[in-house]
This record gives C-alpha cells, structure tokens and sequence, in this order.
C-alpha cells in the first residue's frame, strides 16, 4: 500500500511569484497553487501562465503539487484545466463539485486533453454537495475516473447555509462527518477546511486535533505558520507508534498465527486492529521519508 502524507495541505495564491518561490521552501506536504478565488478576474490568464511555469520547472520536491482551476463553467476553467494538465500536476482540485456529473465532466475534459491519469481532487463546498456526497463519491467506481480526495471548502458552507461557526464547530458537525464518510466509503483522502484567525495559533491546534479526531487526513492552509502545528497533529504520535508495533509483533507470535481475535497490551485484539496499525506504521514512515528530504 502506497500511502501519501497529506497532513499540511497550504493554499498559495497562482498570480503572487514571491508565494510560488517561497512555497519551494515551506515544510507543507502538499500545496496548491489557487487559480481561482485568490485570483482576481483581470489577472488569471497571468496567473495560469506563471504557476504553469512554476510546476513545470519541477523544484517543489517532495511536496504534492495541485492546481485548484476555476470552474468549467466560468471563462477560464478550461483552459486552468488543459494548462495543468499540460504541465502534469500531481492533481486538479475542482471548486464547486456539486455532483457526480461535475466529476465525469472534469474527467472527459482531461481525456480530451490527453492526460487521462491525471488525479481530481473535488472541492466540497455548498449545500447540493453535501446532499450529493454519495453520488460525487460514486464517480470513483468508474475505471476512467481518478477522483482521490475530497477537500471541505467551509467557508463557502457558512455562506450558503448561514451558520455560525464562531464560537465552535457544532454546526459545522453534519458536513464534516457525511463528507469524511463519504470519502472512505470512495477510498478517498479528505481534507478538512482552513482556519481564518492565523495569529490563534492555539484555535488552530485544538480546530486540528478535532478534525483528526473524527478521522480527516489533514488540513488545508492559508498560511505558512499554521504548517507545524498540522503536521504534528496530524502525524500518528509516538505511543500510536509502539502500540501498533505491538499489536503487530503480538499477531505474529506462533500461537496467535491464524487467529482473528486475540488477547494483548489487556485488550481484546481482532484483525481490523491489526489492519490500523499497518497503516500507522506506513503513515509514519512515509512521513519519515518526507521529512528526511
């Protein structure tokens, strides 16, 4: 199993040269280069030629390179969309999907742009997404279709559903828990939404640890500074890691050989365990290697 990390997930603005330069620098693990909303409408022909001309020089790293285009529906999406794929971003993030049909046209356009292996990501960000999670999550079990994460835009869902989010995440709870499942349910990747108050750095931690919590493999960015506290929180912490070194050594003692439910570390140990902390250990050393780099 090939696992990415995708704990630090940083916003960067297409049409700012100095942001591009500086996020060849950032520890974040994943970045996206934003065509759309960071973009204002007179500048995102530049700002398509100058993030082409960043991605294509290859000097990100190890970092995973995404390129969030405008929608197809708008006069730039696809021509954001032939440019990315011409330049082989690891992926095209797709504001807006509000369905099914939105993933299915995003992939025929990249067909037709002749980069059919080219990974969509899907921004999850109104009402009529949420309700359509499952048909958006459904696009995966097409052959043709590359859809790999799902990316919470809750900024967008407090404007159209009005809610208030100021004091906690509570009315946030439905569209974090159906967009999560929906993506395990697709094996996607899912990405919880930004937080606005970049100098509330403890906000950040806790709004990080509750979003780990309920299972999000990382958190999308807005600034550099809120990179570390991600990265740590969303990385399995050192007592995850000898626990799942022993439930695996504990499985793998002769008389537990074949077994589906053992007794270990006074816990009652079926195999799904054994499973998880498989996949912690590959978590972890994937971040390992990343971090070596």
């Amino acid at each position: 199993m090939q696992i990415r990390p995708r704990r630090s997930v940083l916003y960067m603005p297409g049409s700012n040269a100095r942001a591009l330069e500086k996020a060849k620098s950032l520890p974040a693990d994943a970045l996206i280069l934003d065509l759309e909303d960071a973009v204002a409408p007179e500048a995102k022909a530049a700002a398509r030629d100058l993030v082409g001309q960043a991605v294509r020089g290859r000097a990100y790293g190890h970092r995973e390179v995404v390129i969030r285009i405008n929608g197809l529906d708008t006069p730039w999406g696809a021509a954001d969309l032939r440019a990315a794929a011409a330049v082989s971003a690891d992926a095209i993030l797709l504001p807006k999907a509000s369905a099914g049909a939105d993933i299915a046209r995003a992939r025929a356009a990249l067909i037709e742009a002749g980069a059919p292996s080219t990974p969509l990501w899907a921004m999850i960000e109104t009402p009529l997404a949420i309700l359509n999670l499952g048909d958006i999550v459904a696009a995966t079990r097409q052959p043709a279709t590359r859809l790999t994460c799902l990316v919470l835009g809750t900024n967008d869902l407090v404007k159209e559903t009005r809610a208030d989010l100021s004091s906690d995440r509570t009315p946030a709870q439905y569209w974090l828990s159906a967009t999560l499942t929906a993506a395990r349910a697709g094996g996607l990747d899912a990405l919880d939404g930004v937080y606005n108050d970049i100098k509330d750095a403890e906000g950040f931690r806790a709004e990080c640890l509750f979003g780990r919590r309920l299972g999000f493999d990382g958190k999308t960015l807005i600034h550099p500074d809120q990179i570390a506290i991600a990265n740590s929180v969303f990385a399995p912490q050192e007592a995850e890691i000898a626990s799942a070194r022993r439930i695996i050594a504990a499985f793998e003692q002769p008389e537990n050989k074949g077994k589906g439910v053992i007794v270990a570390d006074g816990r009652m140990l079926e195999l799904m365990h054994a499973d998880i902390a498989r996949r912690t250990l590959l978590i972890a050393a994937a971040i390992a290697r990343t971090e070596s780099r």
